[in-house]
């Protein structure tokens, strides 16, 4: 491959951040009033974010064209559109950058069949689809997100090989050198019709998590420290590198909270405490909150000037433009204003050049989804799961379960009962009755976890039962109870709710959070404080993902390197058929002062 930009900031990030970014004095604050008379221009940054590996508007567990209630189309196909449409109007490519602010390469069976199926890194491997889409459309450059080192360093590293555009990481270290493991910056241009163009700073920034989330890949490799700290550290040397205008992709919500509470000193969502904290920054490209904001300003603190922050939504469902406006001030631009906006994608048709550059690979992946792997003896769906012990949970909890205690046989905790958590990733999830294909199991469970088996005791399992009980919505005794308003308490999403099998237990949402775990049986039997048990947990979970007590630190007898949604698609391989009467039972219910919430 050619040299080309993200090859040379590859490969000289280390040096950039020790020797260019050694000192300077800040340059004068970039909004600076423009004074009478002065040239003006106007260009636009668009941005996307958490693409997870949509290029299609096609939703492969389902093997249809994406649907959601909200009328969402998703991917890069249909982005491609609607960035062209945007850079006509805005001026063309000239006076446009566009920009993302990560996870891109997991989330689709697309993405998961180029990583494990037939992946980018063997020998004379294909090209990855989201880098050739997105090398296609023309971007500038990519933040780095967590999800980026769901397949390990090797994979990443490759993905970043093959795009013409560098992705970026200020606070993703060497774990020996403490330099920077992928560029921190871009340093881009936007021309102007007269005068110098305007130097426009695009500073990468990742998230804290991946040092609990990705531990497996990480661990000894990379550290991640806060974004805060590395943005005060960048941001002004990249105003004194003549940077007119400064634009931070941020893969960081902006709630200012941990979904891994005090596990790491670091804030997972800081996008809004960096514009607040960090003088010198116009603009934010928000990230992995999975929401959508058209503007949210935030006022910096130091400056008392306003940065302007937008979120796209995800998967492609929308795209950021901001909008920038530039003055001549004393021999250089200086931001006059800065406005945000949201572009919908289903508002334009998918791009023929990006379908038809990548309809092989996606008629690859249909047909490989699409193999008959098994039978059901029953339909089973999670329509209701994630309010009713559904019987397609219990089948992921068997077979977590029916598999640790393989592994534990004949050795020291051999004895011990197993017990084992699992979510509803996906309500839409389903197993039909008849012939079951890869892509029917690949749907109860869309996330690349593996399993590992920790211990804990009775006292920390009712712990662990009560803090999942926080999904639910206080509802008082004698009130009307509508599903639709019952979960999610506090945006606590789906997956963050576990259901555990091998025990029974009630959850008394009429009680408030804390005091709602009643019943808790083993084998019929009250459970005691100092039982002990076997958990089968995901390895999300078991590295402190959801901030779940005392798992992160409780001891690990056993892990496996293969994803559970693969152990899955195995077992059904192997065992033909799915039964429901072999694993089926209501082990948890919602109840109210005694009776049941809902009939089963």
């Amino acid at each position: 491959m050619p040299l080309n930009r993200r090859t040379f900031l590859g490969t000289t990030a280390a040096t950039s951040a020790g020797v260019v970014l050694a000192g300077g004095a800040a340059a004068p604050s970039a909004a600076a009033a423009p004074g009478h008379g002065a040239k003006r221009h106007t260009f636009s940054v668009l941005g996307t974010t958490d693409l997870h590996g949509h290029v299609f508007n096609w939703d492969y567990f389902t093997d249809a064209e994406f649907a959601d209630a909200d009328g969402n189309d998703v991917g890069l196909a249909k982005l491609s559109t609607l960035i062209d449409e945007v850079r006509a109007e805005k001026g063309g490519r000239r006076n446009t950058l566009l920009i993302d602010a990560g996870d891109t390469l997991q989330g689709t069976q697309l993405a998961y069949y180029y990583a494990k199926i037939d992946p980018i890194t063997a020998r004379r491997g294909p090209v990855h689809p989201m880098a050739r889409a997105m090398n296609a459309i023309g971007y500038d450059a990519a933040a780095l997100g967590n999800h980026e080192f769901n397949y390990g360093i090797p994979l990443l590293r490759k993905f970043e090989e093959q795009c013409d555009f560098p992705l970026l990481g200020a606070n993703a270290l060497d774990a020996r050198t403490e330099r920077p493991a992928f560029p921190a910056y871009h340093m881009a241009t936007v021309p102007t019709p007269r005068g110098r163009a305007v130097k426009v700073a695009i500073l990468g920034l990742t998230n804290p998590g991946i040092a609990i989330w990705d531990r497996a890949h990480v661990e000894g490799k990379m550290t991640f420290p806060s974004l805060e700290r590395q943005a005060a550290h960048y941001v002004p040397r990249l105003r004194s590198m003549g940077a007119d205008v400064v634009i931070v992709s941020a893969h960081s919500g902006t709630s200012g909270t941990s979904s891994y509470g005090d596990a790491l000193p670091h804030i997972e969502n800081a996008a809004a405490l960096v514009a607040e904290q960090v003088p010198g920054i116009d603009a934010i490209l928000v990230g992995h909150a999975h929401t959508e904001i058209a503007e949210h300003r935030v006022t910096n603190a130091e400056t008392g000037k306003d940065v302007v922050l937008s979120e796209p939504l995800f998967w492609g469902k929308r795209l950021t433009v901001f909008d920038i406006a530039v003055a001549w001030e004393r021999g250089r631009w200086v931001v006059e204003s800065v406005s945000a906006e949201v572009r919908n994608t289903n508002t334009v048709a998918e791009d023929p050049r990006i379908t038809r550059l990548l309809r092989t690979e996606h008629e690859r992946v249909v047909a490989y989804v699409n193999q008959v792997i098994g039978t059901a003896s029953e339909a089973m769906a999670a329509t209701d799961a994630a309010y009713k012990d559904e019987p397609i949970i219990d089948f992921i909890n068997f077979v977590q379960t029916e598999t640790v205690t393989a592994a534990l046989a004949g050795g020291a905790y051999a004895d011990l009962p197993v017990l084992s958590q699992a979510a509803c990733f996906s309500r839409s999830a389903a197993i039909p009755a008849g012939e079951v294909t890869i892509r029917d199991v690949a749907g109860m469970y869309v996330f690349e976890n593996t399993l590992e088996a920790r211990l804990i005791t009775g006292a920390q399992l009712r712990d662990y039962l009560e803090f999942s009980a926080r999904y639910f919505v206080r509802t008082p005794a004698g009130t009307e109870v509508d599903p639709a308003r019952l979960t999610n308490a506090e945006g606590i999403p789906d997956y963050n709710y576990d259901a555990v099998s091998g025990v029974t237990y009630d959850i008394d949402i009429a009680e408030p959070a804390g005091s709602r775990i009643t019943d808790l049986r083993f084998a019929g039997e009250p459970v005691a404080d100092d039982a002990r048990f076997v958990l089968a947990v995901n390895n999300y979970r078991a590295s402190g993902g959801g901030n779940f007590p005392h798992i992160a630190t409780a001891e690990q007898v056993w892990a496996n390197s293969d994803e559970i949604r693969n152990t899955i698609i195995s077992w059904v391989q192997e065992n033909g058929e799915i039964d429901p009467a072999r694993f089926a039972s209501v082990d948890w219910r919602l109840t109210r002062a005694g009776p049941p919430v809902f009939d089963r």
